[in-house]
């Protein structure tokens, strides 16, 4: 019996078991760098399998090692985010969150009993390939600055440094049974602006005695949208969106300031930095201009995600070879952000996508909707085929 008939055997022998752990974890979300509970089970799951081992990273993280024949040959490093989302769940299902305002509204859920799915497979079948798999059970994706950057500082990219890093994210605008790969330039960097523009309220009724922020608010709005549209390269993909405006006057009463919060996205760093230099400048004049102020903040967020060429082709071929050619696809940039994309600035990396929508099922919500939810057998197909791509990996 060929190593791939074994894996697809063992995949489709724990599934129930992922899909235990995948909805207890549902049941059981924590936010950002608050994931203990997540963490202790984790190490629960991975001493249950024979992983000894393991140590903590960035208070809630978990580094594990997986040592087959010959383990200093070469080191592959397996992704997967273990936080939720501040988001109230609407789903009618028995596995609902029990932490009311608090969700698996990303799949991390999903990320999370699949690596736990392949470390059980890989552990069982380490006399069958030779290197070490590095685990990476990873807090905080969802919050600035991201656990990635933090598992970096910390050094869980060294001792022993792996030669390249794989992660997968759940996809439900693919099927479950499919995933999507895309090499080079995938994801975009994400900044978070913060805008405080400064007037002085008054009556409405009366605004020539005033400096009214709602106006100026307005004319940095429409002006900023010509940093994507006359400023940047035409080749060079850009994303400026504000998504909250606060005022808290009234139909009658002009406030003293309005507070404005959006994102910056791209895919050059060059320009990245170039355009909050713009966008700051141009903010602060045109709110002068008109007899304002305006205290405009950028925090800078996660860099824009590469997915190596030579691994991202590899695992692609591994899962046409796994799957076969018609479960996968071929993916499309995306303006989204990963905090992913800091392991792919070091190491090589592959970030691939899982596909888990069934209209049949009436599976087919967005990420990060209270309503977001997964075709459960998509994870057969998930820990099966990360456990081939790391050992496919590890043979070449």
């Amino acid at each position: 019996m060929d190593l791939i008939k074994i894996i697809k055997q063992k995949a489709a022998d724990y599934k129930s078991e992922v899909i235990a752990i995948r909805r207890h974890l549902h049941q059981h979300p924590e936010l950002s760098f608050e994931e203990y509970n997540t963490a202790d089970f984790i190490e629960i799951k991975l001493k249950e399998y024979g992983i000894t081992n393991r140590q903590r990273i960035v208070k809630t993280g978990i580094i594990a090692l997986i040592e087959g024949k010959n383990p200093s040959k070469k080191v592959i490093a397996l992704r997967a985010d273990i936080d939720a989302l501040p988001i109230l769940e609407t789903n009618k299902v028995d596995y609902k969150s029990m932490n009311d305002g608090v969700m698996h509204a990303c799949g991390h859920d999903v990320h999370t009993s699949s690596l736990l799915g392949v470390a059980r497979i890989l552990n069982e079948l380490k006399n069958e390939w030779e290197g070490t798999v590095k685990l990476i059970f990873q807090p905080g994706e969802e919050k600035i600055p991201g656990g990635a950057s933090l598992i970096i500082k910390e050094g869980g990219l060294e001792n022993p440094k792996p030669s390249g890093i794989i992660g997968q994210h759940v996809y439900p605008q693919l099927e479950a049974g499919k995933v999507g790969f895309k090499s080079g330039m995938y994801m975009a960097s994400a900044d978070e602006i913060y805008v405080t523009v400064k007037g002085k309220g008054g009556h409405a009724a009366l605004p020539q005695l005033n400096i009214d922020p709602v106006l100026i608010t307005s004319h940095i709005i429409v002006a900023l949208q010509q940093i994507v549209s006359r400023a940047a390269h035409p080749t060079i993909p850009s994303v400026l969106s504000f998504g909250k405006i606060v005022g808290n006057g009234a139909t009658n009463i002009i406030p003293d300031e309005v507070k404005l919060e959006g994102t910056f996205r791209t895919m050059n760093e060059e320009w990245r930095e170039e355009a909050h230099v713009k966008m700051k400048r141009m903010a602060e004049n045109i709110a002068e201009g008109m007899g304002g102020s305006c205290d405009f903040e950028i925090k800078k967020g996660y860099p824009f995600l590469v997915n190596n060429e030579n691994l991202t082709e590899r695992s692609k071929n591994a899962a046409i070879e796994y799957l076969g050619a018609d479960s996968v696809v071929d993916l499309d940039l995306r303006m989204t952000a990963e905090d992913f994309a800091y392991y792919s600035h070091i190491l090589p990396g592959c970030f691939y996508r899982l596909g888990i929508k069934n209209e049949n099922k009436l599976i087919n919500s967005g990420l990060h909707t209270s309503t977001f939810n997964i075709d459960e057998d998509a994870l057969e197909t998930s820990i099966g085929l990360m456990s081939w791509l790391a050992i496919n990996e590890l043979k070449k």
